[in-house]
């Protein structure tokens, strides 16, 4: 199993949450499909999956952009929540990067910085026994600028008190691996 190490110089760590720390991206990816074809939208993997980390309403925006669609974000995001909080038994942790957080539970401040809706976020580290251990949740709720705007990790960093050269960031997605760079820290891969 892979191990991801923590170099001693780090006084904080921050997550993002969907495909970082809870296996989720699938039943998003099955969400996302019911919703646009149930509203008679062509499927597409590889655009919904390139996107990950943006805000859900603009990314119906760029759906219709790029598809030439009329659906409605707010409507569709609200009936995508419904399908997926249907399936979240679906949802399981991540266990190389449940390692770290075991490790330095009580240890290191944790954060999580996610470009999902706190609703989802929540209910997604509910369901796999972990939202107490974090001191700080951030999510598109916050009102942050989004990835790979570095400001929702610099928030994070401010929030747990820790400079954000000391901050090291486990992320699945491009866009938060280069917010990560942008803000100074260290960026871990954990899809690698």
């Amino acid at each position: 199993m892979r191990k991801i190490e923590v170099p001693e110089y780090i006084k904080g760590l921050i997550f993002d949450c969907d495909g970082t720390l809870v296996d989720s991206m699938p039943l998003h990816m099955k969400a996302w499909e019911h919703v646009i074809t149930e509203r008679g939208g062509a499927w597409d993997f590889e655009f919904f999956f390139s996107k990950k980390g943006t805000p859900e309403e603009h990314l119906v925006y760029l759906y219709n952009l790029n598809f030439e669609k009329m659906l409605d974000p707010r409507e569709t995001v609200k009936s995508k929540h419904e399908f997926f909080r249907s399936f979240t038994t679906e949802l399981k942790p991540i266990p190389h990067v449940l390692d770290v957080v075991d490790k330095f539970r009580g240890k290191l401040p944790m954060a999580v910085a996610s470009g999902g809706v706190r609703e989802i976020v929540n209910l997604e580290l509910d369901a796999i026994k972990i939202r107490d251990l974090f001191k700080t949740i951030l999510t598109a709720d916050d009102n942050i600028n989004p990835k790979p705007a570095p400001d929702i990790f610099l928030e994070a960093a401010k929030r747990l008190g820790v400079e954000p050269s000391c901050c090291q960031v486990f992320e699945d997605g491009d866009l938060g691996l280069e917010a990560a760079r942008i803000a100074g820290m260290l960026p871990t891969d954990v899809r690698l």
